[in-house]
């Protein structure tokens, strides 16, 4: 259990920032702290640096970008954040919002001319609830590409990433944290003092516990992110009396292949494809978005859906190295007719049939949707046939600690915390209190944004008191 404990007399070393979490939040931090001077230290609890963006597919939203405008693309951040409003029913905190949308093109162009994380633009579709395409990914759209070129930053930075040393305790001098306790795999413990503290260690996903208490839409569910996600930081900021937002919300999955634990990405949905149950009957608006389709398809019988698209949507998706993963895996079937598709998928082929004639009778205007989807700009859909079992998972929370315009974490009484600082998971999101707010990229955008932020806040901190170092 993390433990709030007083600070020990003396400890081992200290360092002037300390991170705890090395996933894409944390290595951010760690890089903004570096270039504000201040010295720096990740505490990971893992054998590398990876956490919850490295299961991600690296997508990071930008707005009022100068690739938009080149492509003609007319975005700005108060676009992006009626988006956010718009997709959360106005429940996500407005101030966040504008703070992270706000810094969002400077946070690209940061990582990438400073830092030299491969980001470029993504010209190719809208996903749900984004009114302009303003999607920046890594060349084969995987968080594992942007989590080694963060990491190679990092080293190249000069900042050391303690890895298997994973922060049970955090010290307190009065109303500063002063420090940490790092156990490592032999049991040995290490006291670390810092003059700031950063929590980049996510949120509380892999807590089955937590799920159930806060979550219980998903309880039970495929559990599809980083098993360190066990809230450390919710627990350590409820301990100091940290004030705490949207609990409940989440980024969950309505196409996670089943039995493969391969997502299904979402473009071959918003580009026409559809999810049938085991009746081959439609149940939802699979565009509305993938996060609250993940509860949706879990009411399912069975807790499954079958995602079908046709051959346009299938070479779309093979851009993305998750989708390559998936059919490497053997989680997409293909059939050249409707009869061979049911036959594959052991879904009835009368109501197949059916929905596949009502799903093109929408798409050419024909008929209106029972759901209320729009099929309108799309090509019907046409043989030969592509289709992949998915179940309904929770990817990560979106609740968590609230911070100011710095990054510094809240008390619940309304004044901030002198030195401790959160971000990503650790933090409260945008996505409102629930599954449906969730606007895609967000959790990464949050992750890379809040880590800047923290990280610079942080390095003025220290620089104030001591130079960026902490005396030994």
């Amino acid at each position: 259990m993390p433990e709030i404990a007083r600070a020990p007399d003396k400890f081992l070393f200290e360092v002037a920032v300390l991170i705890v979490g090395g996933g894409g939040t944390g290595l951010c931090a760690a890089l903004a702290a570096s270039d504000g001077g201040a010295e720096a230290l990740v505490l990971e609890r893992d054998g590398g640096a990876l956490g919850s963006t490295a299961m991600s597919t690296g997508l990071i939203p930008a707005a009022g970008t100068p690739e938009q405008a080149n492509c003609g693309i007319d975005d700005s951040p108060a676009r992006f954040v009626a988006d956010i409003m718009a997709k959360t029913h106005g429940e996500a905190d407005r101030v966040l919002a504008e703070l992270l949308a706000r810094e969002s093109a400077e946070t690209i162009a940061w990582l990438r001319d400073s830092h030299g994380a491969p980001l470029a633009l993504m010209d190719g579709w809208l996903y749900p609830g984004h009114s302009a395409k303003r999607m920046y990914g890594t060349p084969h759209r995987t968080g594992g590409e942007l989590m080694a070129a963060l990491e190679s930053a990092v080293v190249a930075a000069g900042v050391p990433i303690l890895t298997r040393a994973t922060v049970d305790r955090l010290y307190l001098d009065g109303s500063r944290i002063a420090g940490v306790r790092a156990v490592r795999p032999d049991g040995s413990a290490e006291d670390i003092g810092c003059g700031a503290l950063i929590l980049a260690c996510s949120g509380f996903g892999g807590n089955a516990k937590l799920v159930a208490q806060h979550i219980p839409a998903m309880a039970g569910a495929t559990y599809h992110g980083h098993p360190g996600n066990r809230g450390d930081a919710l627990a350590w900021g409820e301990a100091l009396g940290a004030a705490v937002a949207d609990i409940g919300a989440y980024q969950g999955h309505g196409g996670l292949a089943a039995g493969y634990g391969v997502p299904i990405l979402w473009p071959l949905i918003m580009e026409g494809g559809f999810q049938v149950n085991v009746h081959g009957l439609r149940f939802s608006d699979e565009s509305a978005g993938y996060s609250e389709q993940a509860a949706i398809v879990n009411a399912q019988p069975r807790q499954i859906a079958w995602s079908i698209f046709d051959r346009r949507c299938h070479e779309l998706m093979l851009d993305f190295d998750d989708f390559q993963d998936a059919l490497r895996a053997g989680a997409v079937l293909q059939a050249p007719d409707i009869p061979s598709l049911a036959a594959a998928c052991k879904l009835p082929e009368a109501a197949l049939a059916g929905t596949l004639a009502q799903v093109a009778a929408c798409t050419r205007g024909e008929a209106e949707d029972e759901f209320g989807r729009d099929f309108a700009g799309k090509p019907v859909l046409a043989a030969p046939w592509y289709a992949a079992k998915v179940t309904g998972a929770l990817f990560h929370t979106q609740g968590g600690l609230i911070v100011d315009d710095d990054a510094r974490v809240l008390r619940s009484a309304g004044s901030v915390f002198p030195n401790l600082f959160a971000g990503g998971g650790a933090a409260r999101g945008i996505s409102g209190r629930g599954a449906d707010g969730y606007l895609a990229g967000n959790g990464l955008l949050a992750a890379t944004t809040l880590g800047k932020i923290a990280g610079r806040a942080a390095a003025r901190l220290v620089s104030r008191k001591d130079g960026g170092r902490v005396a030994r």
